[in-house]
């Protein structure tokens, strides 16, 4: 058999090593191959795999049975003939787990299988084909991303050093975005409470648009934020896109609170007149509008009446991008509005007592949930917001901590399912 090459996942290489060496002892072995690939993909999440592989843990430690978990999801397990009952009740107990998916139901059809079963003795040469067949398969699956990888790496390098965004330039981006479809570079990121144990609370979700994605995507030599009043100029046309977005719910999704960053200028528009007018009242009241600092003080009459105009209709106002050096000359409540966000950095805790206590008074004067802590990328920010009263979060470490929390909620229903398939419907076998 061909050698593997060093690159490939761990469990592919062990199940070639193995089965090569299987050769000499092939006599009185089984395998089977269970097909967890061709399950839903919300029924192969890591929790559900986990939990599948974990019923074939006991003959692996009597030595009984080798367990092979692919980088697809499929399992291989080897055996000895005399634990073959077992191996049977263990794979019925498996299949329970998934019994809400269609493979199950569609067992047989169109070759479509929950488990394929050999004997070593006899298939041998089968098995050496179709094991090597998934190396072969997944060697050039981790090529093809190490190679979108290597592109992707050298688009950014190239973007970085890209030409500058001129007027000229300017006309074409948004030429662009006015035919394109922009509902895929959509990104959504939630803001929660956070308690004691760091388990999130969902309270909103932001959406924006990828600015990164968006210069790969319409421009990929241009580097947008060169220019920062032609980057202004294009985030109000970029405004009106996801406000156009907003209004088509089949193209993005509004459900529950959300937020969305706009320019002053764009509250002002006939286009925000449209998306207001297609809105109810109760809608209104759950979307919170997010306005950049630098944009309310290049003209603080226009912020001043857009305010007035969006609260009278229910809308909630947040200043952006607040910085340890911003804090203490850009007050929210004189501002009026509903909340304000501080971005998260470590010099908050490294600058010392008196802006821990400032921001600390401001949230005692304010009440926590008008301020958020963003950009949380580690625990290190949730305990400084704890720490001055801060409880509501936004960052990749948020993000993070809600993946664990819809991990364990999963964990918790396979769990369940479990302990209803381990009585009576197996005692028998």
């Amino acid at each position: 058999m061909a050698t593997t090459p060093d690159k490939l996942p761990s469990q592919e290489k062990l199940l070639v090593d193995y089965i090569t060496r299987l050769e000499k002892h092939k006599d009185g072995r089984g395998l089977v191959h269970v097909h967890l690939s061709q399950l839903r993909p919300f029924n192969r999440r890591e929790q559900h795999i986990r939990v599948a592989s974990g019923h074939f843990e006991g003959m692996v430690s009597d030595m009984t049975g080798q367990l092979f978990t692919l980088k697809n999801a499929d399992l291989f397990f080897v055996y000895k003939d005399e634990v073959k009952h077992q191996v049977e009740t263990t794979l019925q107990k498996v299949r329970f787990l998934f019994s809400d998916d269609p493979l199950v139901d569609e067992e047989g059809v169109d070759g479509r299988e929950f488990a394929t079963w050999y004997d070593a003795s006899e298939q041998y040469e089968d098995i050496v084909q179709i094991v090597q067949g998934m190396a072969d398969a997944e060697e050039k699956r981790q090529t093809e991303v190490r190679n979108r990888m290597d592109a992707r790496q050298r688009l950014k390098e190239k973007q970085k050093m890209g030409e500058p965004l001129t007027p000229a330039v300017l006309a074409k981006v948004e030429d662009a975005l006015s035919r394109a479809d922009l509902s895929n570079l959509v990104r959504r990121q939630f803001i929660c409470e956070v308690d004691g144990k760091m388990v999130p609370e969902l309270l909103f979700s932001e959406l924006f648009i990828s600015i990164q994605d968006l210069r790969e995507t319409i421009l990929p030599g241009v580097n947008l934020v060169a220019n920062r009043w032609l980057f202004q100029h294009l985030t109000e046309t970029l405004d009106r896109r996801v406000l156009s977005m907003l209004m088509k719910t089949d193209a993005v999704s509004i459900s529950g609170d959300i937020s969305f960053n706009v320019n002053v200028k764009t509250l002002l528009s006939n286009q925000f007149q449209v998306f207001d007018d297609n809105l109810s009242a109760a809608r209104r009241g759950a979307i919170v509008i997010e306005l950049q600092k630098e944009d309310i003080f290049s003209d603080l009459a226009s912020f001043l009446f857009a305010r007035e105009f969006v609260q009278a209709k229910g809308y909630r106002l947040c200043i952006d991008g607040l910085t340890m050096e911003t804090l203490s000359v850009i007050d929210r409540d004189r501002l009026g509005t509903d909340m304000a966000k501080i971005v998260w950095h470590p010099n908050l805790v490294d600058s010392g007592d008196e802006v821990q206590r400032m921001i600390r008074q401001f949230v005692e004067r304010d009440g926590a949930d008008k301020w958020i802590l963003c950009r949380c990328d580690n625990r290190e920010a949730i305990d400084f917001g704890r720490s001055v009263g801060i409880n509501r979060f936004q960052g990749r470490f948020i993000e993070s901590l809600i993946a664990d929390d819809n991990r364990r909620r999963d964990l918790m229903k396979l769990k369940r399912r479990i302990e209803r398939s381990s009585e009576p419907a197996f005692e028998d076998e």
